[in-house]
């Protein structure tokens, strides 16, 4: 069945205007007809790989969210740091762990539902004092009046949330604190 349909239309493709024979004829040729269902497959291949994609990414965290106890690998995923960062606020005890052995330690789920809590409850009021230098040792005065390593004192200050001054190059303790600890 042929026809004398002649009706001018614009390529979908390359967007050149050209005389189709049919009504439902939306290509210039062959060609941009093939382009175009490549483009088409292309963009499918690409939607799939990205929904993937995204199922990989998501479906860890719903694992971790169901999981009772966590590595700290599992740790910094979840809060989406990096592992050094999820040690360092188990070392400053902002997370509870258990260290089970060594490189086996585990953070309980509900510690770190808490952890969410506790910051939005109440945020912290850090009690700022002031000391003199005059009433403070040097990191080197402390260490040879009592007589302990500098890694010892480093660990002290850590333990004790004692405040250390910075005053140029040096750092200052308030005597009153560290007299108190380490007598």
């Amino acid at each position: 069945m042929s026809t004398n349909i002649r009706i001018q239309r614009v390529c979908q493709y390359c967007g050149t205007t050209f005389t189709a024979k049919t009504t439902t004829t939306a290509y210039c040729s062959h060609k941009c007809n093939s382009r175009a269902y490549k483009e088409k497959v292309k963009e499918k291949k690409i939607e799939k790989s990205n929904k993937e994609t995204l199922e990989v990414k998501v479906k860890p965290i719903e694992v971790l969210k169901a999981k009772e106890f966590l590595t700290v690998k599992e740790v910094a995923s979840l809060l989406n740091c990096s592992v050094r960062s999820a040690y360092y606020y188990i070392e400053t005890g902002k997370i509870k762990a258990v260290n089970l052995g060594q490189r086996v330690t585990r953070v309980r789920r509900v510690d770190i539902d808490k952890l969410f809590e506790s910051t939005e409850a109440q945020p912290e009021e850090k009690k700022e004092q002031h000391f003199e230098l005059s009433e403070c040792y040097t990191i080197s005065e402390t260490l040879e009046k009592f007589s302990i390593s500098e890694k010892a004192l480093y660990e002290v200050i850590k333990r004790n949330k004692i405040p250390k001054i910075k005053q140029g190059k040096f750092s200052y303790i308030p005597k009153s604190i560290i007299e108190s600890v380490l007598s």
